[in-house]
């Protein structure tokens, strides 16, 4: 199977793989890379609609470019803590935004959002974020906009009035409540289709049923999130309901 990364011939047969409608799979194989080869290099250069061979590697060529220079500038400028290789670092960070994107996240806020989660702080201001990710503040102010009404970060203030962008597990568990509770107004909205429409149709039945299922599975999710709250504020090697876990109000 070859290595390293995808040649510009091989970038061309993806894109002849998703003209064709083929499955990520399938291009894969014919390539002999890994499935999440394939993923990634489509969700990071456009998606499965406007991928093209050509810009993606041009991309690719000047994120190289960019890891080159970054590394030239010396370990003392691009501070690693614990040790941690930066090339690796930098690569998860990629898959993390690739693997976001894939889960419906805009580029910018995924991109983001990876950022925060990487960050040992779980904290960053705009202007770190801009830093970090050499895109304007306009970009940042608006992906934040979206990530927090998505409930997926909440802004802080710090002790110099700046702005400070959070993710924590509690936002996590936030985030799944609004989810399910988004699927109320489609249930009551079905319902009012099964008073318009008779409730004796097949029409009404189908409404009825949709909103039968969308109605068990936000009960279903909000119970199992109550549930699991506790799993998101437990240190390694606990277990939940540990009665040594350090208590916080969550109330």
């Amino acid at each position: 199977m070859p290595g390293g990364r995808l040649t510009q011939q091989e970038r061309q047969q993806i894109a002849l793989g998703l003209a064709d409608s083929l499955p990520y799979a399938e291009i894969a194989r014919s390539l002999g890379r890994p499935t999440s080869t394939v993923t990634r290099e489509v969700m990071r250069n456009g998606g499965p609609t406007a991928y093209r061979a050509n810009l993606a590697h041009r991309a690719t060529e000047r994120r190289a470019h960019r890891r080159r220079t970054a590394t030239s500038l010396g370990p003392e400028s691009v501070p690693q803590p614990h040790g941690r290789d930066a090339e690796a670092v930098a690569e998860y960070e990629e898959t993390f935004t690739t693997v976001l994107m894939g889960s419906g996240l805009p580029k910018i806020p995924a991109r983001v959002l990876t950022c925060l989660f990487t960050a040992d702080t779980g904290s960053l201001t705009a202007s770190e974020l801009a830093q970090r990710l050499q895109v304007s503040p306009a970009s940042i102010s608006k992906a934040i906009t979206f990530l927090e009404s998505q409930s997926l970060v909440r802004r802080e203030r710090d002790e110099g009035r700046r702005d400070r962008y959070v993710v924590d597990g509690e936002l996590f568990y936030q985030a799944t409540i609004a989810s399910a509770r988004a699927n109320d107004e489609l249930v009551k909205t079905a319902r009012q289709g099964v008073a318009v429409l008779g409730r004796d149709t097949p029409a009404a039945a189908r409404l009825e049923n949709v909103a039968r299922f969308l109605d068990f599975i936000s009960e279903s999710i909000t119970r199992a999130a109550e549930q699991a709250r506790e799993v998101l504020h437990t240190g390694p090697g606990t277990t939940p309901g540990d009665t040594s876990r350090p208590s916080a109000d969550h109330e």
